[in-house]
């Protein structure tokens, strides 16, 4: 005999993933992400240091495609903005600085707002 649960709303849905991707999270991810970006940049212009190409490649990579995933969580869970999660996503594979950028400038918005 199996049990089923009751259904979740979506809003308790919502509340749940709020807590677990918080803004500040998502932010300090995006910026450990530009900072392996940024070291791949170094290596790849460094001669000599090709093997190290491959390891911060792949972590560009994954930590991208993490963000993606999380970024999608986070927006449809409303921690961010669609326009701060379109900045992570989809501008993030060639320069994950400008989902940083828009990290601080969310914050700071939100900042204003507050005051």
């Amino acid at each position: 005999m199996t049990h089923d649960a009751p259904p979740v709303p979506d809003a308790a849905r919502r509340r749940r993933a709020a807590r677990s991707l918080s803004f500040g999270t998502l932010k300090r991810l995006s910026f450990a992400h530009s900072t392996v970006y940024a070291i791949l940049l170094a290596v790849w212009l460094i001669p000599g240091l090709h093997p190290l190409e491959f390891v911060f490649g792949m972590a560009h990579g994954l930590g991208w495609i993490a963000m993606c995933f999380l970024s999608l969580a986070a927006v449809r869970a409303r921690v961010i903005p669609l326009r701060l999660g379109v900045a992570v996503a989809v501008i993030g594979a060639v320069g994950p600085f400008v989902g940083s950028y828009e990290f601080v400038r969310e914050q700071r918005r939100r900042e204003a707002r507050s005051a």
